[in-house]
Parts: structure tokens; sequence; C-alpha cells
């Protein structure tokens, strides 16, 4: 006799039915289920919170590269910028440099801020909105630039994508 077959046999002697072994799969197959997409939720949150982190970082890497380098730029020019997605500046050396929003779309999946032509965002992460705004100096006040930048991952199989938004005013020093 096959082990499984008598296992049932012998239960049914000892007073279970088949109904009753019925209704013990029923309850113990329900609460897999119920495991198992708890556990699904909890992945899946653990990737959105994954990906919620690499937009900060990358979002924030790229407004500190760009504070590091107005911050000690010589002037902007022209101020205020006509096009809100480029910004020229004259870096501390003299030499002419631009930070700019490439492939930005709202909704989009492909763009990102670049210095010169270095990607300063990572490529898994899309920037949906990214505008630069100078100010003129005026009194004793130095010119100052807002950035503002809002990204979000790539989707990837099923999982939502995170989106941030940072937003920065950096002020140029008066040489």
């Amino acid at each position: 006799m096959r082990k499984g077959y008598s296992l049932i046999s012998e239960a049914c002697e000892r007073g279970y039915s088949l109904v009753e072994i019925l209704v013990v799969l029923t309850v113990f197959a329900m609460l897999a289920i119920v495991s198992s997409q708890a556990l699904l939720l909890t992945l899946r949150g653990a990737r959105k919170s994954e990906g919620s982190i690499k937009v900060r970082e990358s979002l924030s890497f790229a407004a500190s590269v760009m504070e590091r380098q107005l911050h000690n730029a010589s002037d902007v020019s022209p101020c205020p910028n006509p096009d809100p997605a480029v910004l020229s500046y004259r870096d501390a050396d003299g030499k002419v440099a631009s930070f700019s929003c490439i492939n930005v779309i709202p909704g989009g999946t492909e763009g990102y801020v670049a210095s010169g032509s270095a990607r300063l965002t990572e490529s898994d992460v899309s920037v949906t909105s990214c505008f630069f705004s100078c100010t003129a100096a005026s009194g004793n006040q130095s010119p100052a630039v807002a950035v503002s930048l809002t990204g979000k991952t790539k989707s990837s199989q099923g999982v939502e994508s995170s989106e941030m938004t940072t937003s920065t005013q950096i002020f140029l020093r008066s040489f």
C-alpha cells in the first residue's frame, strides 16, 4: 500500500470523515494564501522604499554638485536666464560651464540633469521636471539661482515608481 493512502484511511478509521479533512485542507490553503499576499505586499513596499531612497540620493547629489559649483562661480550669464532648462555660468577659474535638463518631459522616462556633457543623475532615475531660475544681484545681495528637480524611478515589473522633488536656492559668492 502507498503511504499517503494509508494515512488517509487510518484517519477515516479513527473517526475523521472526508469532509472534515477537506475543511482542514481548505483552512490551511486560505492561511497560505493570506500569508503569501502579506509577504508580497511587504516585498513590494520594500522595493518602493528602495526606489524612493535612490531618487532622493540621485536628486540630492545633483543639487549638491550644482550648489558647490554655483556657490564658487564668478557669475551667471545671462541672468535672468531666458531658458529655464539651461543655466550657464563662469566658474572660479573663468571657464564657461553649464547645467542643463536633457530630455525632460513631464511624465517622461528618459530625462536627466547634466553638467556640461556629464550626467549628474543616475541612469535608473528619470527627471520629470527641471528648471533653473537666476535672480540678478540687488543692493548688497549677490545673485541667486533657484533650482527645482523632480524625479522618479523608472518603473520595473509591477512596482510603482517613486517620485520626489527637491528645491534649493544658491547664492553666488561676491568676489
